[in-house]
């Protein structure tokens, strides 16, 4: 399956398999175990949905925002829990605002899903970490 790597966005091939003991990024050699959600731009954007056959959940936010802060540390910990299974991406409808508006973003926090480079399912509203895993599992 073609694998993102979230350092160096370059293109991995990487086998399916149901758990991984370690799995590093060909060019820069960073490990694609690593969960930590990545800060997603409009130069970035495209290449990562595109490329990416995993499905990649992106959680659009802004700094300002309430619930968006109470939901940023259920997003890492449910990252945690997919590696090489899920994508998961950050948009900062602050800095990015024509991604929140390309996606016609109207309240934040919303989480999309895009599975084939398409929006499978998007969702408003702070989440619990539960409520993440269990969305996420219906993509996998």
């Amino acid at each position: 399956m073609k694998i993102v790597c979230p350092n160096c966005r370059s293109i991995n091939n990487v086998p399916q398999k149901e758990s991984y003991a370690k799995a590093n990024c060909g060019k820069c050699k960073h490990s694609l175990l690593d969960t930590k959600p990545v800060e997603l731009t409009n130069n970035s954007f495209d290449e990562i949905i595109v490329n990416s056959e995993i499905p990649v959940i992106v959680d659009f936010w802004a700094p300002w925002c309430g619930p968006c802060r109470m939901m940023a540390p259920n997003f890492e910990k449910s990252a945690k829990n997919f590696p090489l299974k899920a994508l998961f991406a950050k948009v900062n409808t602050e800095n990015e605002q024509n991604l929140g508006a390309r996606f016609g973003i109207r309240s934040i926090p919303t989480i999309i899903v895009f599975k084939n480079s398409k929006e499978v399912h998007r969702v408003s509203g702070a989440l619990d970490e539960n409520s993440i895993n269990s969305l996420i599992n219906k993509f996998l």
